[in-house]
């Protein structure tokens, strides 16, 4: 069965905030990256295996504020898998604290083949097997 969408629930670590005790605005990026990768894992893959010839870099991203988090504050992440065409995923991330959105963005990735020179390819039809895009 493919994969479109992935939760988890998280809790705020002190070195994410910044000096005004609220989480640092990179960090919503790293929490969606954090999603992506297990879902991935949850589909039984990984976005970056030892000696593989293909990467997943971002093309694009986003995200949008809605209220801060702080320090020991738990939150949850949902990120699904909004499309998918031959060559990328986009995928969109909402955060809730206690169901009161928090922020939302968006990731795409492009699949490439790394060498000689980065180049974009089709994504690999046991990807697409795996992971496909969500309603």
């Amino acid at each position: 069965m493919a994969l479109s969408e992935y939760r988890f629930r998280r809790r705020v670590q002190f070195y994410e905030t910044d000096v005004a005790g609220i989480v640092h605005f990179s960090w919503f990026f790293r929490y969606m990256e954090e999603a992506e990768h297990a879902l991935w894992r949850e589909a039984g893959l990984s976005i970056h295996p030892p000696d593989s010839d293909i990467g997943w870099p971002r093309i694009a991203t986003s995200f949008e504020f809605v209220r801060p988090l702080r320090f020991e504050d738990e939150f949850d992440v949902h990120l699904r898998v909004a499309e998918m065409t031959k060559k990328t995923i986009r995928y969109e991330c909402t955060l809730t604290k206690n169901d009161e959105k928090i922020a939302s963005g968006s990731m795409t990735i492009a699949c490439v083949r790394k060498k000689p020179t980065m180049q974009g390819i089709e994504i690999p039809q046991e990807i697409a097997d795996r992971i496909r895009a969500g309603r």
